[in-house]
């Protein structure tokens, strides 16, 4: 138990950093952009049926944005964490950036290359579809790496590879019209600064959980544990 309490309060202590600087950085990076997407669909929606839409007030938006930051930021790193623990190495900062990196690789950079950020006012596929497609993606590509990074035969490196791509070859759920109501430019931006504030995300929680999981959890004794990275 003493294992368990000490894997929670250091992930708790990294997400709730992690999250809160997300949060800073989302302010002032894509929440701009997506208030001025959000211009563009209201000016649609009104000239379509003269309903305008309005956003929720900075406060609320603000507040929502980092309750999802804090919430996400701990389940994170519950999950780094926990497969510290499983795996039984030493952790430090250096060690725990790398994880991140995983974690960015696998949760940004792969469903991201098929399924991009998207802003509102931009026609998508099916949301089940979507988020089927995302978790299966996020699922094999975890694996993938696992695979090539731990496994310790060739033969494993090439079926995380294949892993890795087979998402991609069966292909991502498209819209049966593509319709966007906001400039080109502006969606490029959004996509470009959405992966560099993940890529932040992810390695500010990587090397938070790595720190305070060797600070609080390194040398506790249970679970089991395999031979260190």
């Amino acid at each position: 138990m003493t294992l368990f309490r000490n894997i929670v309060f250091a992930a708790t202590l990294s997400g709730l950093i992690a999250g809160l600087l997300a949060t800073v950085v989302h302010s002032f990076s894509t929440v701009p952009l997506i208030l001025e997407a959000e211009i563009y669909e209201t000016a649609a929606v009104h000239a379509q049926d003269g309903e305008a839409w309005a956003p929720a007030n900075g406060v609320q938006r603000l507040a929502s944005m980092a309750l999802a930051n804090l919430l996400t930021g701990i389940g994170f790193s519950l999950l780094l964490c926990s497969v510290f623990a499983l795996r039984g190495c030493v952790m430090n900062w250096r060690r725990g950036m790398y994880w991140g990196l995983a974690g960015f690789a696998a949760f940004t950079v792969a469903p991201g290359l098929g399924l991009p950020p998207e802003l509102p006012g931009i026609e998508a596929a099916p949301l089940l579809e979507r988020q089927a497609w995302w978790l299966v993606t996020v699922a094999v590509t975890a694996g993938g790496l696992a695979m090539i990074c731990l496994g310790s035969r060739k033969s494993f490196a090439i079926a995380g590879g294949a892993l890795i791509v087979l998402p991609h070859i069966i292909g991502v759920p498209l819209p049966a019209e593509h319709v966007s109501l906001v400039p080109e430019h502006l969606v490029h931006d959004f996509i470009v600064t959405t992966f560099l504030v993940s890529l932040f995300f992810w390695l500010s929680l990587g090397m938070l959980s790595g720190w305070f999981y060797h600070r609080f959890a390194g040398n506790a004794r249970g679970g089991f544990t395999m031979q260190s990275a």
